[in-house]
Protein backbone atom coordinates (compact mmCIF):
# COMPACT_ATOMS: atom_id res chain seq x y z
CA UNK A 1 0.00 0.00 0.00
CA UNK A 2 1.18 3.28 -1.00
CA UNK A 3 1.80 6.15 1.52
CA UNK A 4 -0.02 8.88 1.16
CA UNK A 5 1.58 12.43 -0.25
CA UNK A 6 0.76 15.70 0.13
CA UNK A 7 -0.53 16.62 -3.43
CA UNK A 8 -3.69 18.76 -5.31
CA UNK A 9 -7.15 17.51 -3.30
CA UNK A 10 -5.59 16.40 -0.41
CA UNK A 11 -6.46 17.54 3.59
CA UNK A 12 -2.73 17.90 5.05
CA UNK A 13 -2.61 18.45 8.58
CA UNK A 14 0.17 19.05 10.30
CA UNK A 15 1.92 20.80 13.96
CA UNK A 16 4.45 23.30 13.38
CA UNK A 17 6.62 26.38 15.63
CA UNK A 18 7.83 29.70 14.61
CA UNK A 19 11.19 31.22 15.03
CA UNK A 20 12.56 34.39 14.77
CA UNK A 21 16.00 35.33 13.86
CA UNK A 22 17.29 34.78 16.88
CA UNK A 23 15.87 31.04 17.38
CA UNK A 24 13.53 31.50 19.73
CA UNK A 25 10.30 30.25 19.35
CA UNK A 26 7.77 32.75 18.96
CA UNK A 27 4.88 30.51 18.57
CA UNK A 28 4.02 26.60 18.75
CA UNK A 29 1.19 24.30 17.57
CA UNK A 30 1.02 20.83 19.51
CA UNK A 31 -2.59 20.43 18.20
CA UNK A 32 -2.69 19.65 14.44
CA UNK A 33 -3.87 22.67 11.72
CA UNK A 34 -5.21 21.56 8.27
CA UNK A 35 -5.88 22.90 4.44
CA UNK A 36 -6.93 21.53 1.14
CA UNK A 37 -3.61 21.39 -0.71
CA UNK A 38 -3.63 23.78 -3.93
CA UNK A 39 -7.18 25.12 -2.80
CA UNK A 40 -7.99 28.12 -1.26
CA UNK A 41 -6.50 28.86 2.05
CA UNK A 42 -4.31 31.69 3.87
CA UNK A 43 -1.41 29.54 3.98
CA UNK A 44 2.21 31.31 2.76
CA UNK A 45 2.60 30.11 -0.19
CA UNK A 46 6.02 29.10 0.13
CA UNK A 47 4.93 26.34 2.34
CA UNK A 48 2.66 24.85 0.74
CA UNK A 49 5.32 24.45 -2.52
CA UNK A 50 7.55 23.27 0.42
CA UNK A 51 4.95 20.31 1.76
CA UNK A 52 4.33 19.18 -2.03
CA UNK A 53 5.34 15.19 -1.91
CA UNK A 54 6.05 15.10 1.50
CA UNK A 55 4.61 12.22 3.29
CA UNK A 56 3.26 11.70 6.92
CA UNK A 57 6.14 12.11 9.61
CA UNK A 58 8.19 14.71 7.62
CA UNK A 59 9.99 17.30 8.95
CA UNK A 60 9.95 20.39 6.96
CA UNK A 61 11.52 23.95 7.58
CA UNK A 62 10.65 26.79 5.64
CA UNK A 63 12.45 30.06 6.06
CA UNK A 64 10.32 33.40 5.13
CA UNK A 65 11.89 36.53 4.33
CA UNK A 66 9.12 40.01 5.77
CA UNK A 67 7.67 40.11 1.93
CA UNK A 68 6.86 36.18 2.22
CA UNK A 69 5.64 36.27 5.92
CA UNK A 70 3.63 38.95 7.36
CA UNK A 71 5.27 41.90 5.52
CA UNK A 72 6.82 44.84 6.31
CA UNK A 73 6.21 46.72 9.56
CA UNK A 74 4.27 49.86 8.24
CA UNK A 75 5.23 52.88 10.95
CA UNK A 76 1.69 54.23 9.94
CA UNK A 77 -0.36 51.76 11.85
CA UNK A 78 1.47 52.53 15.42
CA UNK A 79 0.19 55.13 17.49
CA UNK A 80 1.25 57.31 20.56
CA UNK A 81 -1.23 58.81 23.21
CA UNK A 82 -1.53 60.13 26.43
CA UNK A 83 -2.24 57.15 28.72
CA UNK A 84 -5.14 59.79 30.61
CA UNK A 85 -7.03 59.65 26.86
CA UNK A 86 -6.94 55.56 27.06
CA UNK A 87 -9.30 54.00 29.09
CA UNK A 88 -8.03 52.01 31.95
CA UNK A 89 -8.88 48.60 30.36
CA UNK A 90 -6.40 49.09 27.95
CA UNK A 91 -3.38 50.36 29.82
CA UNK A 92 -1.50 47.14 29.82
CA UNK A 93 0.95 45.14 27.68
CA UNK A 94 -0.51 43.00 25.41
CA UNK A 95 -4.22 45.09 25.34
CA UNK A 96 -6.27 44.58 22.20
CA UNK A 97 -8.22 46.99 21.07
CA UNK A 98 -10.24 47.06 17.64
CA UNK A 99 -10.46 50.52 16.27
CA UNK A 100 -12.30 51.50 13.26
CA UNK A 101 -11.27 54.13 10.18
CA UNK A 102 -13.45 56.77 8.51
CA UNK A 103 -14.51 53.77 5.78
CA UNK A 104 -15.81 51.99 8.08
CA UNK A 105 -12.39 49.37 7.98
CA UNK A 106 -11.81 48.06 11.10
CA UNK A 107 -8.34 46.61 12.62
CA UNK A 108 -6.97 45.22 15.46
CA UNK A 109 -4.28 47.03 17.62
CA UNK A 110 -2.35 45.60 20.80
CA UNK A 111 -0.89 47.78 23.22
CA UNK A 112 2.80 47.46 22.80
CA UNK A 113 4.43 50.36 25.13
CA UNK A 114 4.21 52.10 27.87
CA UNK A 115 6.38 54.60 28.99
CA UNK A 116 6.91 58.41 30.05
CA UNK A 117 2.86 58.77 30.96
CA UNK A 118 2.46 57.50 27.13
CA UNK A 119 1.11 54.34 25.55
CA UNK A 120 1.71 52.78 22.26
CA UNK A 121 -0.70 50.38 19.81
CA UNK A 122 0.49 48.94 17.10
CA UNK A 123 -2.06 47.64 14.30
CA UNK A 124 1.25 45.48 13.06
CA UNK A 125 1.30 41.48 13.03
CA UNK A 126 3.59 41.10 16.05
CA UNK A 127 6.13 39.15 13.33
CA UNK A 128 5.68 41.96 10.32
CA UNK A 129 9.18 43.16 9.34
CA UNK A 130 10.60 39.82 10.60
CA UNK A 131 12.30 36.72 9.13
CA UNK A 132 11.11 33.87 10.57
CA UNK A 133 11.47 30.27 10.01
CA UNK A 134 8.59 27.60 10.10
CA UNK A 135 9.29 23.88 11.59
CA UNK A 136 6.53 22.16 10.18
CA UNK A 137 5.76 18.39 11.35
CA UNK A 138 3.44 16.25 8.50
CA UNK A 139 0.71 14.61 11.07
CA UNK A 140 -1.88 13.25 8.83
CA UNK A 141 -2.84 13.33 4.96
CA UNK A 142 -5.93 11.84 3.55
CA UNK A 143 -7.79 12.74 0.36
CA UNK A 144 -10.58 15.81 0.42
CA UNK A 145 -14.14 15.39 0.56
CA UNK A 146 -15.78 17.05 -2.29
CA UNK A 147 -17.22 19.65 0.22
CA UNK A 148 -13.95 20.09 1.28
CA UNK A 149 -12.90 20.81 -2.21
CA UNK A 150 -15.62 23.13 -3.06
CA UNK A 151 -14.54 24.59 -0.04
CA UNK A 152 -11.56 24.84 1.06
CA UNK A 153 -10.36 23.83 4.97
CA UNK A 154 -9.35 26.94 6.55
CA UNK A 155 -5.99 26.52 8.62
CA UNK A 156 -5.26 28.75 11.46
CA UNK A 157 -2.11 29.57 8.84
CA UNK A 158 -1.07 32.71 9.89
CA UNK A 159 -1.03 32.23 13.37
CA UNK A 160 -1.89 34.86 15.85
CA UNK A 161 1.16 35.05 18.44
CA UNK A 162 -0.79 35.67 21.87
Amino acid sequence: MNKPIVSRGTVVSFTYSIQDEAGNIVEQSDLPISYVHGGQHDLFEKIEVTLEGCTVGDTVKVSLNPEEGFGPHDESLTFTDDIANVPPEFRRIGAEVEMMNDQGESRKFTVTRIENDKLTVDGNHPLAGKAITFNIKVADIRDASPDELAQGVEPMATPVIH
